[in-house]
């Protein structure tokens, strides 16, 4: 499916999982490393988890907001999105990843929380790009 690109970013990686990752513009720059569950030394860093777990609680809450202005609901300022990303070997061979995005909407009933996420899961980004490559839970809280 095209897509209409409004935005490009880039970031490069040296080094794999014990190395360091930065975007073009300078503004991040992380050092990266592997946690102990996947053999590697832990300690200070980041891992590409974590990384993707921060841009897709971001991006989903982003995608809340947009749905939220389309159908006249208020997304509460004290909105929280987190997102629990799992990796681990695929029976199929290789390595996979799970997502799970608990939500919690304050001062919103059950039935327009559960509504809104359903409808900001079919636009935002992240959730459109892992649909049919990775088990992405989502509970609203």
């Amino acid at each position: 499916m095209p897509v209409d690109v409004k935005y490009t970013t880039q970031a490069t990686a040296t080094g794999g999982r014990d190395g360091r990752a930065k975007t073009q513009d300078g503004s991040l720059d992380v050092k990266l490393t592997t946690p102990k569950e996947l053999g590697g030394g832990g300690g200070e860093g980041n891992n590409p988890e974590q990384l993707f777990a921060a841009g897709y609680s971001a991006c989903f809450l982003g995608a809340m907001k947009f749905v939220g202005g389309q159908e006249k609901i208020q997304v509460p300022a004290d909105t929280t999105v987190t997102a629990t990303v799992g990796i681990g070997p695929r029976s199929e061979g290789g390595f996979g990843i799970t997502a799970n995005l608990k939500i919690s909407l304050p001062g919103l009933d059950r039935a327009t929380a559960q509504t809104l996420v359903e409808k900001a899961h079919q636009v935002c980004p992240y959730s459109n790009a892992t649909r049919g490559n990775v088990n992405v839970g989502l509970e609203v809280v």
